[in-house]
């Protein structure tokens, strides 16, 4: 079971450390505020009120311990740029800090995270990719040019299987899931035959997956 050190407990704390717990993880969660804490006792595994940017309270949790750390400070770029260093020179094995701007993410990954995430900036790029585009109903960036998105099937699809379609080579994507009446198939296999009902979570690079988009009614 993984472990993890969520420290900062503002609405993407909070979610964060749920979603967490969810998955079957333990969790510390740790923030200055009491009434932050009391949203998430009955959820987290252990909490800890407490001012991480002070070596007397970071260094009692034990960072080395969990397998992720995550800096969620949200309104205090110097108290997430502290912490950060501090996770790093106490022996934290991965470190992810929230920053809501490019130099915010230099100066972070300069003073000892691993990974940047930017959660207003995702929500914005994939809301303005599902209103943008009315026939995809979910999309995730992996890299500037590659993304996952969910789609629809095109009607011309309908009664054949994935082999028969040739997906991969003809539309030079992978179908990765498909959503179908509440439920879930995980890299479906060749001979799956698609219905039309059925919404698919295909992985591939923008401008291809954009070809089968644009086909859609």
């Amino acid at each position: 079971m993984k472990s993890f050190l969520v420290i900062g407990l503002g609405r993407f704390g909070q979610h964060l450390t749920r979603k967490l717990v969810e998955t079957g993880c333990e969790v510390m969660a740790v923030d200055t505020r009491e009434d932050r804490i009391r949203t998430v006792m009955q959820v987290a595994t252990s909490v800890e009120i407490g001012d991480c940017t002070k070596d007397s309270v970071l260094s009692t949790l034990g960072v080395a311990n969990y397998d992720m750390c995550f800096v969620c400070v949200g309104n205090d770029f110097q108290s997430s740029l502290v912490i950060t260093d501090m996770l790093k020179e106490m022996g934290a094995q991965k470190v992810v800090s929230r920053a809501s701007r490019d130099i915010q993410a230099k100066f972070l990954l300069r003073n000892g995270a691993d990974e940047v995430i930017y959660p207003e900036r995702d929500f914005a790029e994939r809301l303005a990719v599902r209103c943008a585009k009315s026939k995809v109903f979910d999309y995730m960036e992996l890299t500037k040019e590659v993304s996952v998105y969910e789609i629809a099937t095109l009607p011309a699809w309908v009664g054949k299987t994935i082999r028969e379609l040739n997906f991969r080579v003809e539309y030079n994507c992978s179908i990765l899931a498909v959503k179908k009446a509440g439920e879930t198939i995980a890299l479906p296999g060749a001979d799956y035959v698609f219905d039309g009902s059925e919404h698919m979570m295909v992985f591939g690079r923008d401008r291809d997956v954009e070809k089968i988009v644009k086909n859609l009614k």
